[in-house]
């Protein structure tokens, strides 16, 4: 599995609304994608306007066949136009040391 973290500044002038209906219309393909896992949003505590979102893929080739499809390239182009500005886009692996989760033992 692997992980692709998208972070971007939403830019000030941007329609809260606007921008929700677009990223609906935007995750729903993105979703249908072969190979894909999840996507998780986060917005940072100290910084509103800093945004990260995690999509996770069973492998890298399914996140390199999405990446080069229009959809991918559309969404990307959308967001840079219309709503976001200092876009990083970065892909991780699993760890060779610790390649699955830790989780503290459970109290009873």
């Amino acid at each position: 599995m692997i992980e692709v973290h998208v972070t971007y500044n939403i830019r000030p002038d941007v329609d809260d609304q606007a921008y929700f209906e677009w990223m609906k219309k935007g995750i729903v393909p993105a979703l249908k994608s072969h190979g894909m896992i999840e996507v998780l949003a986060h917005r940072n505590i100290e910084q509103r306007d800093l945004v990260l979102v995690v999509t996770k893929w069973e492998t890298l080739d399914h996140w390199k066949d999405y990446s080069s499809s229009e959809k991918w390239k559309s969404l990307k182009e959308t967001l840079q136009k219309n709503f976001a500005e200092n876009i990083r886009i970065e892909v991780w692996g699993a760890s060779q040391l610790i390649p699955t989760s830790l989780r503290p033992p459970q109290m009873r």
